[in-house]
């Protein structure tokens, strides 16, 4: 079993947001699968099927992007996934927009979500993807971060997401290697 976390704040006033983009790109997989995210359980919403042949549970957690550990922790422990088969998405403000970057492990960089995440499963060993949201001109990282995609930004969010999501899918088919080959110089400016 293959666990993919989205991460992201539950809610419509932060359906568009860049700390959000971990959501949309776990969605469009599972849209993709035809994996229905409507399941309720493990503090989050979830849903089970078979991604590139790999039987994949699929979940957003529910508890606001600080408290994501409680919920992965409670489906890895509950569907015995082992840390080298979580995957989870997430905005990285160290990241340019439109940068995609996969690792098997590390710390959290200043993410609070993954701060939570490693806090609750005790380790690091578990797969990341990070995309790239870029840190503000001017003004507060928090209202970045929980600001809407600008004009420019989302003219190439649609490619940014859908490259997001063809990079989570080769992690569970070909291995984090392979997707890291592929993906770790992505750069959406070179693919609109």
């Amino acid at each position: 079993m293959k666990l993919l976390v989205g991460l992201g704040n539950y809610g419509s006033e932060y359906a568009t947001t860049r700390h959000n983009i971990g959501f949309m790109v776990a969605e469009l997989v599972a849209g993709r699968f035809g994996i229905a995210l409507k399941k309720k359980g493990y503090q989050g919403i979830y849903g089970v099927g078979a991604v590139a042949s790999q039987q994949t549970t699929i979940i957003l957690p529910q508890t606001y992007m600080n408290r994501s550990g409680a919920c992965v922790h409670a489906a890895s422990s509950a569907l015995s996934v082992d840390p080298a088969d979580i995957v989870v998405i997430y905005d990285d403000l160290d990241l340019l927009f439109g940068r995609i970057k996969i690792s098997k492990v590390g710390g959290h960089g200043g993410h609070n979500g993954i701060r939570d995440v490693i806090c609750a499963l005790d380790r690091r060993d578990f797969v990341r993807l990070r995309i790239g949201i870029g840190k503000p001109e001017h003004g507060d990282v928090t209202r970045h971060v929980l600001g809407p995609f600008s004009s420019t930004e989302r003219v190439g969010l649609p490619a940014l997401v859908a490259a997001a999501a063809d990079a989570a899918e080769l992690i569970i088919a070909g291995g984090v290697a392979a997707a890291m080959n592929k993906f770790n110089g992505f750069n959406l400016e070179d693919n609109l």
